[in-house]
């Protein structure tokens, strides 16, 4: 039996979601400190549902209904409803290892104790992924406002027995996998439908699914631009760390560090370092530290704003009870005066914390959306500057390499196509990387009349992704058989061990052959990280690359 990961509300940290973030994530246990302010919450949605004031998610309607008061009677039935009202997604299910980051974060978010729901809501999450059983979410659905409230209710539907679940490799109706794991349905109360359904936990596990993807292609991206830089003779001296120390860009710096490292010892560097009459490289090669530090910078930030948000308390109404040890520290400044104050049952008078719902906009997922935004950028212009070093390799004046990388052109076409199809790959990133953040379209009769659309902007990331894994493919697989017209001269150490990783699932191409197994092979080496990796442990100035 695997040990179970430690989960404590707030303290999520890069690495953790990382490690949540996978095709099989280790079973997790709840922080049993978090237990009594969740209690707290709970105590104090029950107060309020029992009292007759009318409190918003606990006896009201929602969104434009949310003068519509409820009966006591129906409060339970009301949550039900809710959640069977906003199943509403359509198209294809999320990938199971981010469905799986999404109960987590979900769970972890309702533990912090600001809620309002029960701790067996909380376990009850847990459950399901301890168990292996995966939700059904249709990925689309959600404007990134008001919660991602539709697959959400997808994702939440198994815990009362309904929706659809996948399960010991079937897909099956969700009280059916319940019982062959051994749980129960549960039966909702008051406010704890809402909290289920209201959040950005959808939208967040998408881009943290991406960032890490952007990771592992960011460094790949390093690698191959390293290989063109050799295969086409450029000069390192773009590299001197006096030039990027005078700018002080981070993220360039870092990167400038890389490439030199990747590159110190090359044979074929040393081989025209006094007899090359080119005065400057093509920006492609020469600007490699200030394009790439650039979009590292980029995505330190994006991941900066999904930590956050990823330990983030993202529903509404919030609940501040007078117990909750994050009040009692002063962490939380009591709402302004005016604001509804329920006290706790056995309280005797108010506190400086009394207990509170306070109804607020956590659920509106904008930093989400424009750190996504902020990733699609960078995702494509990795792949359009890769580009330009393929166009460049196969362009017989500017790398000084035969013409489309062939010994024989003419007869053959070479790397000719190749480099179109990462042009056609490069062309569609740019739409793709429009921002998704500046669109909004009113939702619920106007009274969500701006949102953010931070879930699209996360779920396109992943075409992106492909694409440009698919470019820098190709650019390995060209730069490759550059440096195949100038042996026997070698490449430095690292280089020569990418070279020999390529070799293994692609051949040197000395006549026309196609070459589409080979870019599947090589995409493969980019997206799952195992060409960075090779290089990882022995390469400290790459691994500096790695989101902390």
């Amino acid at each position: 039996m695997p040990l179970k990961e430690l989960l404590i509300p707030g303290q999520l940290s890069m690495a953790q979601l990382r490690r949540l973030c996978a095709p099989l994530p280790a079973p997790v246990r709840l922080d049993a400190a978090c237990r009594a302010d969740v209690r707290a919450s709970a105590a104090l949605v029950h107060r309020a549902a029992s009292g007759g004031a009318a409190v918003y998610g606990v006896n009201t309607g929602f969104g434009k209904l949310a003068n519509t008061r409820i009966d006591k009677k129906d409060l339970a039935i009301l949550q039900l409803k809710l959640l069977r009202s906003h199943a509403v997604g359509v198209g294809e299910p999320l990938p199971t290892r981010v469905v799986h980051l999404i109960l987590l974060l979900k769970a972890a978010s309702l533990a912090r104790g600001y809620s309002g729901v029960r701790e067996k809501v909380i376990d009850a999450l847990l459950d399901l992924h301890n168990h292996g059983i995966c939700p059904v979410i249709p990925c689309q659905g959600s404007v990134g406002a008001s919660g991602d409230l539709a697959p959400l209710a997808h994702l939440c539907l198994p815990l009362v027995g309904e929706g659809e679940v996948f399960y010991q490799d079937q897909r099956l109706p969700a009280a059916k996998a319940l019982a062959r794991a051994g749980l129960k349905p549960l039966e909702l109360s008051a406010k704890e439908g809402l909290a289920l359904i209201n959040g950005t936990q959808v939208s967040t596990a998408l881009a943290l699914d991406a960032l890490f993807a952007t990771e592992r292609l960011f460094e790949t991206a390093i690698i191959s631009g390293a290989l063109t830089l050799d295969a086409a003779r450029g000069s390192d001296g773009p590299f001197d760390p006096r030039i990027h120390a005078v700018r002080g860009q981070p993220g360039q710096i870092a990167c400038a560090a890389a490439y030199r490292a990747l590159t110190v010892g090359s044979g074929i560097r040393q081989s025209h370092l006094d007899n090359d009459d080119r005065v400057q490289d093509p920006y492609c090669l020469r600007c490699q530290p200030q394009v790439m530090g650039a979009c590292l910078d980029q995505m330190r930030y994006a991941a900066q704003v999904l930590v956050i948000e990823a330990n983030a308390v993202t529903d509404n109404p919030l609940v501040f009870a007078a117990s909750s040890s994050a009040l009692q520290a002063g962490a939380v400044e009591p709402a302004s005066p005016g604001q509804r104050r329920l006290p706790l049952e056995g309280e005797a008078a108010p506190g400086r914390f009394g207990g509170e719902l306070v109804s607020g906009g956590n659920f509106h997922a904008e930093p989400v959306a424009l750190a996504c935004d902020a990733l699609a950028v960078v995702i494509a212009e990795i792949g359009a500057i890769t580009e330009r070093r393929i166009a460049m390799l196969v362009d017989t004046v500017a790398s000084r390499l035969p013409p489309f990388l062939t010994p024989d052109a003419g007869l053959n076409s070479g790397f000719m196509i190749v480099h179109v199809t990462a042009a056609a790959l490069a062309s569609e990133n740019k739409s793709l990387a429009h921002p998704a953040s500046v669109d909004s379209l009113p939702t619920s009769a106007n009274q969500e009349d701006h949102v953010s659309m931070a879930t699209f902007a996360a779920r396109r990331l992943q075409p992106m992704l492909r694409n440009t894994a698919y470019i820098v493919g190709i650019e390995l697989l060209a730069a490759a058989q550059g440096i195949e017209f100038l042996r026997p001269l070698t490449s430095s150490a690292p280089l020569e061990r990418v070279l020999r990783l390529i070799r293994i699932v692609s051949p040197a191409m000395m006549e026309d052959r196609s070459l589409a197994r080979d870019m599947e092979a090589v995409q493969h080496l980019v997206a799952s990280g195992d060409m960075a990796a090779a290089l990882d442990a022995d390469m400290p100035e790459l691994h500096a690359l790695k989101l902390a």
